[in-house]
Protein backbone atom coordinates (compact mmCIF):
# COMPACT_ATOMS: atom_id res chain seq x y z
CA UNK A 1 0.00 0.00 0.00
CA UNK A 2 1.35 3.41 -0.93
CA UNK A 3 1.87 6.16 1.61
CA UNK A 4 -1.21 7.99 0.33
CA UNK A 5 -3.36 4.88 0.59
CA UNK A 6 -2.11 4.31 4.12
CA UNK A 7 -3.01 7.88 4.98
CA UNK A 8 -6.51 7.44 3.56
CA UNK A 9 -6.96 4.29 5.59
CA UNK A 10 -6.13 6.12 8.81
CA UNK A 11 -8.85 6.71 11.40
CA UNK A 12 -11.32 9.52 10.86
CA UNK A 13 -9.78 11.61 13.62
CA UNK A 14 -6.45 11.59 11.81
CA UNK A 15 -8.21 12.83 8.68
CA UNK A 16 -9.63 15.59 10.87
CA UNK A 17 -6.13 16.61 11.92
CA UNK A 18 -5.01 16.75 8.29
CA UNK A 19 -8.06 18.86 7.44
CA UNK A 20 -7.28 21.22 10.33
CA UNK A 21 -3.67 21.63 9.18
CA UNK A 22 -4.81 22.49 5.66
CA UNK A 23 -7.18 25.05 7.13
CA UNK A 24 -4.37 26.53 9.22
CA UNK A 25 -2.11 26.82 6.17
CA UNK A 26 -4.82 28.64 4.24
CA UNK A 27 -5.59 30.81 7.26
CA UNK A 28 -1.92 31.63 7.67
CA UNK A 29 -1.88 32.94 4.10
CA UNK A 30 -4.85 35.26 4.60
CA UNK A 31 -3.50 36.28 8.02
CA UNK A 32 -0.19 37.32 6.48
CA UNK A 33 -2.06 39.41 3.90
CA UNK A 34 -4.24 40.86 6.67
CA UNK A 35 -1.14 41.81 8.68
CA UNK A 36 0.37 43.67 5.71
CA UNK A 37 -2.88 45.48 4.92
CA UNK A 38 -3.33 46.31 8.61
CA UNK A 39 0.04 48.07 8.65
CA UNK A 40 -0.96 49.93 5.50
CA UNK A 41 -4.29 50.99 7.07
CA UNK A 42 -2.48 52.35 10.13
CA UNK A 43 -0.04 54.31 7.95
CA UNK A 44 -2.85 55.74 5.81
CA UNK A 45 -4.86 56.78 8.88
CA UNK A 46 -1.79 58.47 10.30
CA UNK A 47 -1.25 60.26 6.98
CA UNK A 48 -4.91 61.37 6.99
CA UNK A 49 -4.19 63.45 10.09
CA UNK A 50 -2.11 65.66 7.83
CA UNK A 51 -4.52 65.42 4.88
CA UNK A 52 -2.10 63.65 2.55
CA UNK A 53 -3.57 60.21 3.18
CA UNK A 54 -7.08 61.05 2.00
CA UNK A 55 -6.20 60.29 -1.64
CA UNK A 56 -5.21 56.75 -0.59
CA UNK A 57 -8.46 55.97 1.22
CA UNK A 58 -10.35 54.47 -1.79
CA UNK A 59 -7.59 51.99 -2.64
CA UNK A 60 -7.12 51.18 1.04
CA UNK A 61 -10.81 50.36 1.47
CA UNK A 62 -10.62 48.15 -1.63
CA UNK A 63 -7.52 46.40 -0.26
CA UNK A 64 -9.34 45.63 2.98
CA UNK A 65 -12.29 44.29 0.99
CA UNK A 66 -10.04 42.14 -1.20
CA UNK A 67 -8.38 40.43 1.77
CA UNK A 68 -11.75 39.95 3.44
CA UNK A 69 -13.10 38.39 0.22
CA UNK A 70 -10.20 35.92 0.19
CA UNK A 71 -11.05 34.91 3.74
CA UNK A 72 -14.72 34.49 2.84
CA UNK A 73 -13.71 32.20 -0.02
CA UNK A 74 -11.42 30.21 2.28
CA UNK A 75 -14.13 29.78 4.90
CA UNK A 76 -16.56 28.74 2.19
CA UNK A 77 -14.23 25.96 1.07
CA UNK A 78 -14.17 24.44 4.55
CA UNK A 79 -17.73 25.06 5.70
CA UNK A 80 -20.87 27.02 5.10
CA UNK A 81 -20.39 29.86 2.64
CA UNK A 82 -20.02 33.38 4.02
CA UNK A 83 -22.21 35.91 2.16
CA UNK A 84 -20.32 38.48 0.11
CA UNK A 85 -20.09 42.10 1.13
CA UNK A 86 -22.16 44.80 -0.59
CA UNK A 87 -20.56 46.54 -3.56
CA UNK A 88 -18.37 49.54 -2.77
CA UNK A 89 -19.07 52.98 -4.20
CA UNK A 90 -16.81 54.09 -7.02
CA UNK A 91 -14.80 56.47 -4.81
CA UNK A 92 -15.27 55.57 -1.13
CA UNK A 93 -14.32 58.42 1.18
CA UNK A 94 -12.98 58.34 4.72
CA UNK A 95 -16.29 59.58 6.12
CA UNK A 96 -18.24 56.93 4.24
CA UNK A 97 -15.84 54.18 5.40
CA UNK A 98 -16.18 55.28 9.03
CA UNK A 99 -19.99 55.22 8.81
CA UNK A 100 -20.32 51.97 6.82
CA UNK A 101 -20.98 49.00 9.12
CA UNK A 102 -19.49 46.43 6.73
CA UNK A 103 -16.18 48.30 6.41
CA UNK A 104 -15.98 48.71 10.18
CA UNK A 105 -16.53 44.97 10.67
CA UNK A 106 -13.92 44.13 8.02
CA UNK A 107 -11.36 46.40 9.70
CA UNK A 108 -12.08 44.75 13.06
CA UNK A 109 -11.57 41.36 11.44
CA UNK A 110 -8.37 42.63 9.83
CA UNK A 111 -6.95 43.65 13.22
CA UNK A 112 -7.86 40.32 14.83
CA UNK A 113 -6.91 37.98 11.99
CA UNK A 114 -3.72 39.88 11.13
CA UNK A 115 -2.44 39.44 14.71
CA UNK A 116 -4.20 36.66 16.60
CA UNK A 117 -4.98 34.63 13.47
CA UNK A 118 -1.39 34.98 12.29
CA UNK A 119 -0.12 33.72 15.66
CA UNK A 120 -2.50 30.74 15.61
CA UNK A 121 -1.43 29.87 12.07
CA UNK A 122 2.25 30.02 12.97
CA UNK A 123 1.72 27.81 16.03
CA UNK A 124 -0.36 25.34 14.03
CA UNK A 125 2.31 25.02 11.34
CA UNK A 126 5.21 25.00 13.81
CA UNK A 127 3.97 21.95 15.72
CA UNK A 128 4.18 19.42 12.83
CA UNK A 129 7.35 21.14 11.58
CA UNK A 130 8.99 20.59 14.99
CA UNK A 131 7.89 16.94 14.89
CA UNK A 132 9.37 16.42 11.40
CA UNK A 133 12.56 18.29 12.29
CA UNK A 134 13.20 16.33 15.47
CA UNK A 135 12.31 12.91 14.09
CA UNK A 136 14.75 13.38 11.18
CA UNK A 137 17.54 14.87 13.31
CA UNK A 138 19.62 11.64 13.47
CA UNK A 139 19.86 11.72 9.67
CA UNK A 140 21.60 15.09 9.38
CA UNK A 141 22.86 16.43 12.72
CA UNK A 142 26.41 15.18 12.12
CA UNK A 143 26.66 17.29 8.95
CA UNK A 144 26.41 20.56 10.94
CA UNK A 145 29.30 22.08 12.90
CA UNK A 146 29.63 20.73 16.44
CA UNK A 147 27.51 22.59 18.97
CA UNK A 148 25.29 24.33 16.40
CA UNK A 149 22.47 21.74 16.27
CA UNK A 150 19.70 21.78 18.88
CA UNK A 151 16.24 20.47 19.52
CA UNK A 152 13.27 22.33 18.10
CA UNK A 153 13.11 24.80 21.00
CA UNK A 154 16.89 25.44 20.94
CA UNK A 155 17.56 24.68 24.60
CA UNK A 156 19.02 21.22 23.98
CA UNK A 157 22.30 21.16 22.06
CA UNK A 158 23.23 17.95 20.27
CA UNK A 159 26.80 16.77 20.65
CA UNK A 160 26.48 12.99 20.21
CA UNK A 161 24.35 10.23 18.72
CA UNK A 162 22.66 9.66 22.08
CA UNK A 163 21.61 13.33 22.18
CA UNK A 164 20.25 13.03 18.65
CA UNK A 165 18.21 9.94 19.55
CA UNK A 166 16.70 11.67 22.59
CA UNK A 167 15.69 14.60 20.40
CA UNK A 168 14.20 12.12 17.95
CA UNK A 169 12.00 10.72 20.73
CA UNK A 170 10.78 14.22 21.59
CA UNK A 171 9.22 14.38 18.12
CA UNK A 172 6.43 12.11 19.37
CA UNK A 173 5.51 14.79 21.89
CA UNK A 174 5.24 17.37 19.11
CA UNK A 175 3.14 14.94 17.06
CA UNK A 176 0.81 14.42 20.03
CA UNK A 177 0.44 18.18 20.50
CA UNK A 178 -0.35 18.51 16.79
CA UNK A 179 -3.12 15.90 17.02
CA UNK A 180 -4.60 17.45 20.17
CA UNK A 181 -4.34 21.15 19.28
CA UNK A 182 -4.64 21.49 15.49
CA UNK A 183 -8.47 21.16 15.24
CA UNK A 184 -8.99 23.68 18.04
CA UNK A 185 -6.48 26.11 16.55
CA UNK A 186 -8.24 25.91 13.18
CA UNK A 187 -11.61 26.66 14.77
CA UNK A 188 -10.21 29.60 16.73
CA UNK A 189 -8.56 31.00 13.60
CA UNK A 190 -11.83 30.81 11.62
CA UNK A 191 -14.13 32.17 14.33
CA UNK A 192 -13.48 35.93 13.81
CA UNK A 193 -14.14 35.63 10.09
CA UNK A 194 -17.43 33.79 10.58
CA UNK A 195 -18.50 36.35 13.19
CA UNK A 196 -17.45 39.59 11.46
CA UNK A 197 -17.31 39.02 7.69
CA UNK A 198 -21.00 38.31 6.98
CA UNK A 199 -22.91 41.56 6.29
CA UNK A 200 -24.54 43.01 9.42
CA UNK A 201 -28.17 41.96 9.91
CA UNK A 202 -30.45 44.09 7.78
CA UNK A 203 -27.63 45.98 6.01
CA UNK A 204 -28.09 44.49 2.54
CA UNK A 205 -30.70 41.77 2.24
CA UNK A 206 -30.31 41.71 -1.53
CA UNK A 207 -27.27 39.45 -1.19
CA UNK A 208 -29.18 36.92 0.87
CA UNK A 209 -32.14 37.20 -1.49
CA UNK A 210 -29.84 36.49 -4.44
CA UNK A 211 -28.42 33.46 -2.63
CA UNK A 212 -31.88 32.14 -1.81
CA UNK A 213 -33.01 32.77 -5.39
CA UNK A 214 -30.09 30.73 -6.72
CA UNK A 215 -30.78 28.00 -4.15
CA UNK A 216 -34.45 27.88 -5.12
CA UNK A 217 -33.49 27.67 -8.80
CA UNK A 218 -31.13 24.78 -7.99
CA UNK A 219 -33.90 23.04 -6.03
CA UNK A 220 -36.36 23.43 -8.92
CA UNK A 221 -33.72 22.22 -11.38
CA UNK A 222 -32.95 19.21 -9.20
CA UNK A 223 -36.68 18.49 -8.91
CA UNK A 224 -37.16 18.69 -12.69
CA UNK A 225 -34.12 16.44 -13.26
CA UNK A 226 -35.50 13.91 -10.80
CA UNK A 227 -38.90 13.92 -12.55
CA UNK A 228 -37.19 13.33 -15.90
CA UNK A 229 -35.21 10.45 -14.41
CA UNK A 230 -38.37 8.86 -12.99
CA UNK A 231 -40.17 9.33 -16.32
CA UNK A 232 -37.30 7.64 -18.19
CA UNK A 233 -37.23 4.80 -15.68
CA UNK A 234 -40.97 4.22 -16.03
CA UNK A 235 -40.83 4.48 -19.81
CA UNK A 236 -37.71 2.43 -20.49
CA UNK A 237 -37.82 -0.13 -17.68
CA UNK A 238 -41.44 -0.57 -16.60
CA UNK A 239 -43.50 0.21 -19.69
CA UNK A 240 -41.82 -2.26 -22.06
CA UNK A 241 -42.52 -5.41 -19.96
CA UNK A 242 -46.15 -4.30 -19.46
CA UNK A 243 -46.61 -3.78 -23.21
CA UNK A 244 -45.12 -7.22 -23.83
CA UNK A 245 -47.45 -8.74 -21.21
CA UNK A 246 -50.45 -7.07 -22.87
CA UNK A 247 -49.49 -8.51 -26.27
CA UNK A 248 -48.95 -11.99 -24.81
CA UNK A 249 -52.30 -11.96 -23.00
CA UNK A 250 -54.05 -10.98 -26.25
CA UNK A 251 -52.32 -13.80 -28.10
CA UNK A 252 -53.22 -16.23 -25.32
CA UNK A 253 -56.91 -15.27 -25.53
CA UNK A 254 -56.89 -16.00 -29.26
CA UNK A 255 -55.18 -19.35 -28.70
CA UNK A 256 -57.37 -20.37 -25.77
CA UNK A 257 -60.16 -21.92 -27.86
CA UNK A 258 -57.91 -23.80 -30.34
CA UNK A 259 -54.68 -24.60 -28.45
CA UNK A 260 -54.91 -24.50 -24.65
CA UNK A 261 -51.28 -25.61 -24.22
CA UNK A 262 -49.92 -22.77 -26.33
CA UNK A 263 -52.20 -20.31 -24.50
CA UNK A 264 -50.83 -21.51 -21.17
CA UNK A 265 -47.25 -20.94 -22.36
CA UNK A 266 -48.15 -17.43 -23.51
CA UNK A 267 -49.79 -16.68 -20.16
CA UNK A 268 -46.65 -17.90 -18.37
CA UNK A 269 -44.54 -15.53 -20.47
CA UNK A 270 -46.98 -12.70 -19.70
CA UNK A 271 -46.71 -13.44 -15.99
CA UNK A 272 -42.89 -13.29 -16.25
CA UNK A 273 -43.14 -9.90 -17.98
CA UNK A 274 -45.48 -8.57 -15.28
CA UNK A 275 -43.11 -9.79 -12.54
CA UNK A 276 -40.24 -8.07 -14.31
CA UNK A 277 -42.27 -4.85 -14.55
CA UNK A 278 -43.08 -5.05 -10.84
CA UNK A 279 -39.40 -5.46 -10.03
CA UNK A 280 -38.49 -2.45 -12.15
CA UNK A 281 -41.31 -0.43 -10.55
CA UNK A 282 -40.07 -1.29 -7.04
CA UNK A 283 -36.54 -0.22 -8.01
CA UNK A 284 -37.86 3.10 -9.33
CA UNK A 285 -39.87 3.71 -6.15
CA UNK A 286 -36.85 2.90 -3.97
CA UNK A 287 -34.73 5.38 -5.93
CA UNK A 288 -37.17 8.20 -5.10
CA UNK A 289 -36.91 7.78 -1.32
CA UNK A 290 -35.17 4.53 -0.38
CA UNK A 291 -37.25 2.73 2.28
CA UNK A 292 -34.00 1.40 3.75
CA UNK A 293 -33.44 4.90 5.16
CA UNK A 294 -36.59 4.63 7.24
CA UNK A 295 -35.95 0.99 8.16
CA UNK A 296 -32.21 1.06 8.96
CA UNK A 297 -31.25 4.74 9.10
CA UNK A 298 -28.50 6.43 7.14
CA UNK A 299 -25.74 4.28 8.65
CA UNK A 300 -27.47 1.04 7.69
CA UNK A 301 -28.40 2.32 4.24
CA UNK A 302 -24.83 3.36 3.44
CA UNK A 303 -23.52 0.07 4.82
CA UNK A 304 -25.85 -1.67 2.37
CA UNK A 305 -24.44 0.40 -0.50
CA UNK A 306 -20.88 -0.45 0.59
CA UNK A 307 -21.66 -4.19 0.70
CA UNK A 308 -22.75 -4.16 -2.95
CA UNK A 309 -19.97 -1.89 -4.23
CA UNK A 310 -17.49 -3.13 -6.79
CA UNK A 311 -14.56 -2.03 -4.59
CA UNK A 312 -13.97 -2.59 -0.85
CA UNK A 313 -15.46 0.33 1.09
CA UNK A 314 -14.80 1.36 4.70
CA UNK A 315 -17.77 3.15 6.26
CA UNK A 316 -17.67 5.46 9.27
CA UNK A 317 -21.07 7.00 10.08
CA UNK A 318 -21.27 8.85 13.39
CA UNK A 319 -24.10 11.31 12.62
CA UNK A 320 -27.50 11.00 14.25
CA UNK A 321 -30.78 11.27 12.35
CA UNK A 322 -31.49 14.32 10.17
CA UNK A 323 -34.41 15.44 8.04
CA UNK A 324 -35.55 12.75 5.60
CA UNK A 325 -34.77 14.89 2.54
CA UNK A 326 -31.22 15.56 3.81
CA UNK A 327 -30.61 11.86 4.45
CA UNK A 328 -31.97 11.02 1.01
CA UNK A 329 -29.57 13.49 -0.62
CA UNK A 330 -26.66 12.10 1.40
CA UNK A 331 -27.65 8.58 0.36
CA UNK A 332 -27.87 9.68 -3.29
CA UNK A 333 -24.41 11.28 -3.10
CA UNK A 334 -22.82 8.11 -1.67
CA UNK A 335 -24.65 5.87 -4.15
CA UNK A 336 -23.63 7.97 -7.15
CA UNK A 337 -20.05 8.34 -5.89
CA UNK A 338 -19.59 4.59 -5.29
CA UNK A 339 -21.04 3.87 -8.74
CA UNK A 340 -18.52 6.24 -10.34
CA UNK A 341 -15.69 4.69 -8.33
CA UNK A 342 -16.62 1.17 -9.43
CA UNK A 343 -16.96 2.12 -13.09
CA UNK A 344 -14.29 4.70 -13.77
CA UNK A 345 -11.66 5.15 -11.04
CA UNK A 346 -9.73 1.81 -11.07
CA UNK A 347 -9.54 2.24 -7.29
CA UNK A 348 -8.48 -0.49 -4.90
CA UNK A 349 -10.34 0.93 -1.90
CA UNK A 350 -12.83 3.63 -0.97
CA UNK A 351 -13.82 5.35 2.26
CA UNK A 352 -17.14 6.93 3.29
CA UNK A 353 -17.31 9.21 6.32
CA UNK A 354 -20.56 10.80 7.53
CA UNK A 355 -20.57 13.04 10.60
CA UNK A 356 -22.18 16.08 12.14
CA UNK A 357 -20.06 19.22 11.89
CA UNK A 358 -21.22 22.51 13.41
CA UNK A 359 -24.88 21.61 12.94
CA UNK A 360 -24.40 20.35 9.37
CA UNK A 361 -24.34 16.84 7.95
CA UNK A 362 -20.96 16.31 6.28
CA UNK A 363 -20.43 13.47 3.81
CA UNK A 364 -16.94 12.64 2.52
CA UNK A 365 -16.30 9.94 -0.09
CA UNK A 366 -12.67 9.15 -0.90
CA UNK A 367 -11.00 6.67 -3.24
CA UNK A 368 -7.39 5.85 -4.13
CA UNK A 369 -8.04 5.61 -7.87
CA UNK A 370 -6.70 7.42 -10.91
CA UNK A 371 -8.32 10.78 -10.19
CA UNK A 372 -9.26 13.22 -12.91
CA UNK A 373 -12.98 13.31 -12.05
CA UNK A 374 -14.64 16.07 -14.07
CA UNK A 375 -18.00 17.55 -13.16
CA UNK A 376 -18.61 18.59 -16.78
CA UNK A 377 -18.01 15.10 -18.21
CA UNK A 378 -21.47 13.73 -17.41
CA UNK A 379 -20.31 11.60 -14.47
CA UNK A 380 -23.26 12.49 -12.22
CA UNK A 381 -21.31 15.00 -10.13
CA UNK A 382 -23.46 17.87 -11.38
CA UNK A 383 -26.56 16.04 -10.17
CA UNK A 384 -25.00 15.59 -6.74
CA UNK A 385 -24.18 19.30 -6.60
CA UNK A 386 -27.75 20.29 -7.53
CA UNK A 387 -29.23 18.06 -4.85
CA UNK A 388 -26.94 19.35 -2.12
CA UNK A 389 -27.19 23.01 -3.09
CA UNK A 390 -30.98 22.65 -3.04
CA UNK A 391 -30.57 22.25 0.74
CA UNK A 392 -28.51 25.46 0.95
CA UNK A 393 -25.42 23.27 1.24
CA UNK A 394 -22.17 23.03 -0.72
CA UNK A 395 -20.34 20.34 -2.67
CA UNK A 396 -16.64 20.14 -3.54
CA UNK A 397 -14.58 17.66 -5.58
CA UNK A 398 -10.80 17.34 -5.37
CA UNK A 399 -9.51 14.90 -7.99
CA UNK A 400 -5.99 15.64 -9.27
CA UNK A 401 -4.57 13.35 -11.98
CA UNK A 402 -3.24 10.25 -10.27
CA UNK A 403 -5.65 10.63 -7.36
CA UNK A 404 -6.90 10.50 -4.78
CA UNK A 405 -10.44 11.72 -5.40
CA UNK A 406 -12.21 13.34 -2.45
CA UNK A 407 -15.88 14.37 -2.68
CA UNK A 408 -17.20 16.48 0.17
CA UNK A 409 -20.80 17.54 0.66
CA UNK A 410 -22.31 19.43 3.55
CA UNK A 411 -25.95 20.29 4.23
CA UNK A 412 -27.74 21.96 7.15
CA UNK A 413 -29.07 18.99 9.08
CA UNK A 414 -32.38 20.55 9.97
CA UNK A 415 -33.39 21.57 6.46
Amino acid sequence: MTADRARRAAPAWLDGVGLALRQLVGGLGTAALAFLVLIWVVLVLAACLFGIGLVLVPETVRAVGTVAARERARLGRWGRAVPEAPLLPERPTLGWAVRDATVRREVRWLAIHGTWGLLLGLVGIALPWFAIRDVTLPLWWWLAPNGEVSAALWFWLVHSWSDALWVCLSAFGWALLTVLLAPGLARLQSRPGRALLPPPPGVDLSLRIATLTATRAAALDAHATELRRIERSLHDSTQNPLVAANVLIGAARRKLATDAGAADELLELAQTSVERALGELRATVRSILPPVLADRGLAGAIAGLASTSGVPVEVDVTADRCAASVEASAYFMVSEALTNISRHSHAARAWVTVRRHEGDLEVVVTDDGDGGANEDAGSGLAGIRRRIEAHDGWFEVSSPPGGPTVMTGRMPCGS
